[in-house]
């Protein structure tokens, strides 16, 4: 059984951090995930990080991931130090908010393959001595590594227990995958979860922002999270549904339905 339901902070992101806790807390969620950018927000408002990390913590929800920034698979030099004291400062949070679990997106465009298996042992070691481990998200939107076969490729050559696969059913769905697919993974292999669903028409390439709460889509869904307990998944299932039409909208209700819906298709007995 999983541990829980957890909000992403992109599904309301017109809405403060603090208004989205409240609305996942006051509409029955289990956890937050945080992305960088909501600290980097909280700075630019003048908000120091020891507040934002009590924020969190006095929300009453468990952190199930937090987010890092994307770029470290194929940067060099000075953006390369950058970015991987970028991800250790990410690390630090995580640990600080007792979330075992960091995400990042693979690089949009095209590198060589042995870099990017360099780099993923690289940043593995850098979660490992922080007692994290990291989940690489495919996207479907990206120039090489959009399928979860070539993400998979990546970290089976990378062989490292704190770096697995972040499966997420939209990616899935726009690279023209099938929740079959989760039958040829282990559960070793799933590091977390995300979902939403994929709208039936007007699709534009390099769009990602046009994503609906289950059950409004293509999707199928029941069948996703049937496959997930099946492999013995025992992680958060995040809700990852950014659109701006969900933005103008009230935060509460937008998370109280979505919530509702995922319900709906999880398996009997799941959270």
């Amino acid at each position: 059984m999983p541990r829980g339901l957890a909000l992403h902070t992109w599904t309301l992101d017109s809405t403060p951090l603090a208004g989205v806790l409240r609305a996942a807390r006051r509409t029955g969620w289990n956890a937050i995930e945080l992305r960088r950018i909501d600290f980097a927000r909280a700075a630019a408002m003048g908000q120091p990080l020891a507040d934002v990390l009590s924020l969190v913590r006095n929300s009453d929800l468990a952190v199930a991931c937090v987010g890092v920034e994307l770029g470290w698979m194929f940067s060099q030099g000075t953006e390369r130090r950058r970015l991987l004291q970028a991800f250790a400062e990410s690390c630090r949070w995580a640990a600080d908010l007792d979330c075992p679990t960091l995400m990042s997106p693979v690089d949009p465009g095209r590198g060589d393959l042995a870099s990017a298996v360099a780099s993923v042992r690289e940043v593995a070691d850098i979660a490992a001595r922080h007692g994290a481990r990291l989940a690489l998200e495919f996207n479907s939107q990206a120039e090489q590594f959009n399928t979860l076969d070539r993400v998979r490729e990546v970290l089976t050559l990378a062989d490292h227990p704190h770096c697995g696969l972040l499966v997420d059913s939209y990616h899935l769905q726009r690279s023209g995958g099938h929740p079959c697919a989760l039958q040829d993974l282990t559960s070793e292999e799933i590091a977390y979860v995300q979902y939403s669903d994929v709208p039936r028409e007007g699709l534009t390439p390099g769009e990602i922002t046009d994503r609906l709460p289950p059950g409004k889509g293509i999707v199928p869904l029941a069948e996703f999270f049937r496959g997930l307990e099946e492999k013995g998944y025992r992680g958060y299932l995040s809700y990852e549904a950014p659109n701006p039409s969900s933005w103008g909208r009230d935060p509460e209700q937008v998370a109280r339905e979505a919530l509702q819906a995922t319900r709906r298709l999880l398996p009997p007995g799941w959270s």
